[in-house]
């Protein structure tokens, strides 16, 4: 996958505003049921939002940046404990899908 430009950061960001925070890394780090929660959302959604729990051995950084390389997806932002994924997905329409700028 390509990196993201800074303006598409930027939209991701503020598109990222309005979701909820549905994955949680803790105590065990990024295990195999973490990866295919976050993956079976990245895939519905393209753009999800997890936290780094305090009992987590991971820094908010490591920790997103552990699933992103899990997830073939990119690190939009890292802002304290709570992190911003994002990747295409292939199974909605294109009508459907995040478009980004060029």
């Amino acid at each position: 996958m390509t990196g993201l430009t800074s303006k598409q950061r930027a939209q991701l960001r503020g598109l990222a505003n309005d979701i909820d925070t549905i994955v949680h890394i803790g105590k065990d780090g990024v295990g195999a049921n973490l990866i295919k929660q976050a993956d079976d959302a990245l895939e519905a959604r393209e753009l999800i939002k997890g936290k780094v729990l305090e009992n987590s051995p991971l820094s908010p950084q490591e920790g997103a940046e552990a699933l992103a390389r899990a997830t073939r997806s990119e690190v939009v932002q890292v802002i304290g404990a709570k992190f911003v994924l994002y990747r295409e997905t292939h199974g909605k329409p294109r009508d459907k899908r995040i478009k980004l700028v060029k």
